[in-house]
């Protein structure tokens, strides 16, 4: 049928213009693809309801939902326009031009962009449309024409063969160009100030409970690049400046140089929902941020420094903060090894006790003392907190939510975290009754994250279990259930088992 002729031919071009983008943008940077670019443009413009729908849906798959959606909206679109193609190409061409200038605009758009952003898209639009022209140009006789179908058949198949390749190895090439062998060859140094042992007892070792430590592999990641910025340490620099008597500026080598300190702390997403599990535990291996700042004497006023990733992302600490003693680091390393790309080489903050959307920029460039009255950071100007401290919270790891669960004497466990203050006390009840103590698993600080258990006797039926933390200043785990923006969720976990 001829609409499903026209829908083939419009995929095929589309597919042709994503896959000779990507191959081009092997050249022009990773970050100028059409795919790449306005998934960038998306993440930073969608409203915020919209954000975090996504992020709870998807959780750290947020980026890879987002380009499938992109791609199976971009196919529905081509479709669309193959079909009317067919009626006059003349349409086909709007379709395919307006798709260049989504591309062109989305990448030009993109912080730090050049001209050659647009390069991409433009290749990609006119071989999409040169393929458009080829496969619906005009036929001499009905003879030539049921030939020609044929043979449009195989060149439609052969199109999308050479896209889907052209694609995949575009993003192939692309990660070859990448940082990896300069990563593998960093060599960390010793840390001056080592952290403390980790203490027996502070992992349960329970099937399902989230282990006290958590490895690389599995650390949560949520941020906003689309794809992963590749930075060379043989490049790298760090900028301070902005209100500080004495700007600075560091090479990788001398950062490395400096006295490091070795220390486990728990990150947590703003994002994250109550029950949730976009939070880890890690030992950080960095530079304290205070001798930094001291070095550069932040002047009057200087209330905020803003952190600059290599893809522009801003973040905005309070200089207090940074400068009150807790270990915030400029982080080379990540459990004894130097930083996974993605978790932020070669270097990244780490803040004990603030939420990473204010404390822990990865892909580190830049250090601007600057104040919370005269510039606001890429969150802030969403809407979200200025300032996030991690609110005191709990979870239930074991059972699993909605579970069904045998009869007798088991452990419901989980872990508790009020970073930067510490748990103190863990309180579990089932059905409504009475809050129960659980009992604590041992803690390295109070800048990390503690596992508890409690024994319960269960019986047969339907329970619902609830848990409850309190910090070391006394207070009580927030009971009023609030989503996370614009600061932070609250609420007791409480998961509903089966018992049989």
């Amino acid at each position: 049928m001829r609409w499903r002729a026209g829908a083939a031919i419009g995929i095929a071009s589309a597919a042709v213009a994503l896959g000779a983008a990507e191959l081009v943008a092997v050249a022009t940077g990773a970050g100028t693809s059409p795919l790449v670019s306005v998934g960038g443009f998306v993440v930073d413009t969608v409203p915020e309801p919209v954000k975090a729908f996504a992020i709870s849906l998807f959780g750290v798959y947020d980026k890879i939902a987002l380009q499938v959606g992109t791609v199976v909206l971009l196919a529905a679109f081509a479709a669309l326009i193959g079909v009317a193609a067919t009626r006059d190409i003349r349409y086909g061409y709007a379709g395919i031009g307006l798709f260049g200038v989504v591309g062109v605009a989305a990448a030009v758009s993109r912080p730090g962009a050049s001209a050659l952003a647009a390069v991409p898209s433009l290749v990609g639009s006119l071989l999409a449309a040169a393929l458009l022209w080829w496969l619906l140009r005009p036929q001499p006789s009905a003879e030539s024409e049921a030939s020609a179908r044929s043979i449009d058949r195989r060149v439609v198949l052969g199109a999308l063969g050479a896209a889907v390749v052209a694609g995949f190895g575009g993003r192939f090439l692309a990660t070859r160009r990448g940082v990896a062998d300069a990563r593998n060859a960093v060599t960390l140094p010793a840390p001056a100030s080592v952290p403390s042992a980790v203490p027996a007892g502070s992992d349960l070792n329970l099937p399902e409970l989230a282990r006290y430590v958590t490895s690389n592999r599995d650390f949560y990641r949520i941020d906003t690049a689309i794809v992963v910025p590749q930075v060379d340490p043989e490049t790298w620099r760090l900028r301070i400046h902005g209100r500080v008597r004495n700007p600075m500026e560091l090479t990788f080598d001398q950062l490395l140089a400096r006295p490091m300190i070795e220390r486990y702390v728990t990150l947590c997403c703003v994002s994250n929902e109550v029950g949730d599990k976009l939070i880890s535990n890690a030992r950080w291996l960095g530079v304290p941020v205070k001798d930094l700042l001291d070095e550069a004497q932040p002047l009057d006023g200087a209330d905020q420094v803003v952190s600059r990733s290599a893809d522009r992302w801003t973040c905005g600490t309070p200089t207090a903060i940074l400068r009150d003693g807790r270990d915030a680091m400029l982080a080379v390393g990540m459990n004894g090894e130097p930083l996974p790309v993605e978790h932020g080489f070669p270097v990244r903050m780490v803040t004990p006790g603030l939420y990473g959307y204010v404390s822990a920029c990865k892909w580190l460039v830049e250090l601007e003392l600057s104040s919370f009255a005269d510039f606001d950071a890429y969150w802030v100007r969403r809407g979200w907190a200025a300032q996030g401290p991690i609110k005191t919270q709990s979870r239930i790891d074991v059972p699993r939510r909605g579970s069904r669960v045998n009869a007798g004497r088991m452990t419901v466990a989980g872990v508790a975290w009020a970073q930067h203050r510490g748990i103190a006390r863990v309180e579990v009840r089932v059905d409504g009754g009475i809050w129960q103590d659980a009992t604590l698993a041992e803690t390295i600080s109070s800048d990390t994250w503690r596992q508890w258990s409690w024994g319960w006797d269960a019986t047969p039926g339907a329970h619902r279990i609830s848990v409850r933390a309190t910090d070391t200043t006394g207070a009580v785990q927030d009971e009023a259930r609030r989503p996370p923006f614009p600061d932070g969720a609250t609420g007791w976990d409480t998961i509903d088992v089966t018992v049989q």
